[in-house]
């Protein structure tokens, strides 16, 4: 009975909290996107000081914790950019500084994501579009881009999921996501710690087996239209 009163009792607290954390995730998607698709193609690029620009990007984030990178982002960055008046409060707080750091880590996976599409394109489409006269980026964009954007959505709906999820690490600076809630709740009710924590872990669970289950919906469907 414990757990369906407090179940009930903060229904309130932790929606707010899951629309923190879906809106944290999708806007951390959405830049993540664009990152992905600058340094992916920077990755294909027979232009080698693109290459060693994304594969330096991309070793930095890959090499280095979600929870470091948050602390250099919202601390660091903050401190060495004060002298010139930055603030992290005037431009959104916490969850500016949190999409920030998500991005950026989302962004070095993304573009490995769309490294892999575009190379599970054939080369034959790139050569074809190319005699006919189209640019290598004309050829990219309405060539190849789109043909890969179906071998990479699976991969992309797995990736809003991990993002989603990673986002319990960014409540390490004080976004009231589902975790910071959890936290909240469980300092102020020390006799319900272990159900709230698994109420948190439940809220956690049913949004990301949706997604899953999206997910291998899309990878059907692209199977099947291959």
């Amino acid at each position: 009975m414990a757990f369906f009163e407090v179940l009930a009792g903060s229904v309130n607290t932790f929606i707010a909290a899951l629309g923190e954390t879906v809106k944290l995730a999708i806007v951390s998607l959405i830049i993540a996107t664009v990152l992905g698709i600058i340094f992916g193609l920077f990755t294909v690029s027979k232009v080698k000081i693109l290459e060693w620009i994304s594969a330096i990007y991309i070793g930095i984030i890959r090499g280095t914790p979600l929870l470091v990178q948050t602390f250099i982002i919202y601390y660091g960055l903050a401190q060495v950019l004060r002298p010139l008046g930055f603030q992290w409060k005037l431009i959104g707080g916490p969850f500016t500084a949190g999409a920030v750091a998500l991005s950026l880590n989302a962004g070095a996976y993304m573009a490995e994501i769309i490294r892999g599409g575009i190379e599970s394109v054939d080369r034959g489409q790139m050569e074809a579009a190319r005699s006919l006269g189209l640019s290598y980026g004309k050829a990219m964009q309405k060539i190849v881009l789109p043909q890969a954007f179906f071998t990479m959505l699976p991969a992309i709906i797995n990736q809003f999921i991990i993002t989603l999820k990673d986002t319990s690490l960014i409540s390490i600076i004080g976004i009231r996501e589902l975790t910071q809630n959890g936290k909240i709740l469980a300092a102020n009710s020390s006799t319900k710690v272990m159900i709230i924590w698994v109420i948190v872990a439940l809220y956690y669970l049913v949004v990301c087996t949706i997604l899953s289950k999206i997910a291998k919906v899309v990878e059907r469907k692209v199977s099947h239209g291959k």
